[in-house]
């Protein structure tokens, strides 16, 4: 292979790493978020992801157009979030249910989801009602038009949600909270409302992600946010624990680097190069790139 063909194929692939890198540092948000503030490891988060993807498919195939649709399977989403963290998590957390509880529950919790959505639509692969948008040419890449819409909206998802945490009072109210709940419940910060806060948010970086998802594999599909979740895993891992900025960096280097392992191991090892990163990162800092804090 010759020197230009090989640069031009690495750049291809980094475009299309930090396209997958952008949907996957959504979604490890909204679990990195769960995680900081509630302390719950929440193996349904991919399933929750598929369940946005759907919702706002089947609006999207109603007639609404792609934006009204998201908005429509970000507000199913967070209905299906509140109900879970009504009838588990909550009765889990007053009766100081272990973590290892827990996410024995939210594995449960995802198969339920998972199987519901083949109950309902099926296994059958679905596709977004929208026009067919030609790739885009730039100096010999191909620039598909969805994995741009993929970066620019993650670009813009984060730059709001830093917004909130750290310019609005349910921010502060988040951080304190994910620092130490009980200190943030004397100082008299409604928790409560901080939960609620903390689902809404997810709810609504989880959608995205499952929408820009589904965009840029051209497919919806039962278990798509499933082999997600090892990525996301990693990248929370990767980034520290309960730091969303983490999860962000974390989602853009496991994307990159799993598009640019595909020339050498193939498409097929994607997870297993998200698994590897993981374990090495567990082995050498444990407790991630940056802090593991709000």
């Amino acid at each position: 292979m010759e020197t230009s063909e090989l640069i031009l194929r690495t750049a291809q692939n980094l475009f299309d790493g930090l396209a997958i890198g952008s949907v996957i540092a959504l979604a490890a948000v909204g679990l990195t978020l769960t995680y900081g503030i509630l302390r719950l490891s929440n193996f349904a988060h991919g399933d929750f992801m598929t369940l946005g993807a759907y919702l706002t498919w089947l609006a999207n195939t109603q007639g609404l157009n792609l934006g009204l649709s998201v908005v429509v399977g970000a507000i199913g989403t967070m209905i299906a979030m509140l109900v879970s963290e009504y009838l588990l998590w909550k009765p889990m957390r007053d009766r100081r249910a272990t973590s290892t509880t827990l996410i024995i529950i939210s594995i449960g919790l995802a198969l339920f989801l998972r199987n519901g959505i083949l109950m309902i639509w099926g296994a059958k692969n679905q596709r977004y009602d929208i026009p067919l948008v030609q790739a885009q040419k730039f100096l010999g890449l191909q620039l598909a038009t969805d994995r741009i819409w993929a970066i620019l909206l993650s670009i813009v998802a984060i730059a709001i949600l830093h917004l909130v945490l750290q310019k609005t009072k349910i921010g502060k109210a988040m951080r304190a909270v994910a620092d130490n709940i009980d200190l943030a419940r004397v100082s008299g910060i409604n928790v409560e409302q901080v939960v609620l806060w903390t689902w809404v948010i997810t709810a609504i970086l989880t959608t995205l992600g499952g929408v820009m998802l589904g965009l840029i594999t051209s497919t919806v599909r039962p278990n798509m946010g499933w082999f997600l979740i090892l990525p996301m895993f990693a990248s929370v891992i990767l980034g520290g624990i309960g730091n969303p900025y983490g999860a962000i960096a974390g989602g853009l280097v496991i994307g990159v680097v799993q598009e640019l392992s595909v020339p050498w191991l193939g498409p097929d090892y994607k997870l297993g190069v998200a698994l590897f990163i993981m374990i090495l990162i567990l082995l050498i800092r444990p407790q991630g790139i940056f802090k593991g804090t709000l």
